[in-house]
């Protein structure tokens, strides 16, 4: 990326959103921070107000939005179960007519435009680990299917403007990711465990702790994104994005526990209906095409989230 380009990022106030802004604003380009705020907070981009170069936005996805750009990255959407099952339709909403006033913008400019996918595509998968040519196994009626097949048909839908208009399409599917940013109340594993250890809470693992998934520190996922936004425009995905790594969630508590210095217990709950029993995304795609291969350990990337919550929390 060596010429000045005009990005948007859409869902940028939000954990991903936030490092990906700062890693375009390093590389030089001027970049569109557009965000409702539903799930993210306003703060999170403090950082880069006085940056001449960013600019933001609030705006909902699912209304149309015009401006001038060269490259769209289409994150907004919440992430985390509780987030996106406050409001399944808006969600549903986000997922679609997000993709589709997105796709329409960067079809009237001309822009290579990148779907923020998900591993959710794959549902609670019968092959293990994932591969792109994985149809998923998906409840389509479930607690989860505003997001699951939100997603899925998201992806449809650029695929479809790929074919029918030639549009630049980028689709990636991301796996759990997490680092600082994240928001302590949002439900993923990651921030409730550190959060709670912090705490002195009990953490909350859902079943017996023996399913399993894989985790991606951000940096790392940032790289990806930036590196398959500009790679060949034959090159469209969709395309495994995390760290193949593979630990169970009682694995997960234990060494949150340890790094923290915890006394935490451990409570456990009802596995929620339609969760996933393993995730590990295969990321051959990603390592032949791109030579990308994830470079943060999961220790080294929880102690610098560690850090974070311990600064949020006031427990440095």
């Amino acid at each position: 990326m060596h010429q000045r380009q005009r990005v948007l990022v859409t869902g940028g106030s939000g954990f991903l959103g936030v490092h990906l802004c700062a890693r375009l604003l390093e590389a030089g380009h001027e970049v569109i921070c557009a965000d409702n705020f539903f799930s993210s907070s306003r703060s999170n981009v403090d950082s880069l107000l006085d940056n001449r170069r960013f600019e933001l936005m609030r705006h909902d996805v699912t209304f149309p939005l015009y401006v001038e750009v060269d490259r769209i990255y289409n994150l907004a959407c919440p992430a985390s179960p509780i987030h996106y099952q406050h409001d399944q339709v808006q969600t549903i909403k986000t997922c679609v007519h997000g993709a589709i006033n997105m796709l329409g913008l960067a079809k009237r400019v001309g822009a290579r435009i990148f779907q923020a996918s998900t591993s959710e595509v794959y549902g609670d998968p019968d092959r293990h680990p994932q591969e792109e040519s994985y149809w998923g196994n998906v409840n389509p009626i479930g607690e989860r299917s505003c997001y699951d097949e939100g997603k899925r048909c998201a992806e449809a839908l650029f695929f479809s403007y790929w074919r029918q208009n030639g549009l630049e399409i980028k689709v990636g599917r991301i796996f759990n990711t997490y680092g600082p940013f994240m928001h302590p109340n949002d439900g993923r594993v990651v921030s409730n465990f550190i959060v709670q250890a912090l705490k002195g809470e009990p953490l909350t693992i859902y079943g017996d702790g023996t399913q399993t998934r894989s985790f991606c520190y951000v940096s790392d996922l940032v790289e990806l994104m930036t590196r398959f936004m500009e790679s060949p425009a034959d090159f469209t995905g969709p395309m495994n994005m995390g760290n193949p790594g593979e630990f169970t969630i009682r694995g997960l508590a234990d060494l949150v526990v340890d790094m923290t210095g915890s006394k935490s217990g451990i409570d456990h709950k009802a596995l929620p209906q339609d969760d996933p029993k393993q995730r590990r995304p295969d990321i051959s795609l990603a390592r032949e095409r791109l030579g990308w291969v994830p470079t943060i350990s999961l220790r080294e990337g929880l102690g610098k989230t560690i850090g974070y919550f311990e600064d949020l929390l006031g427990k440095g």
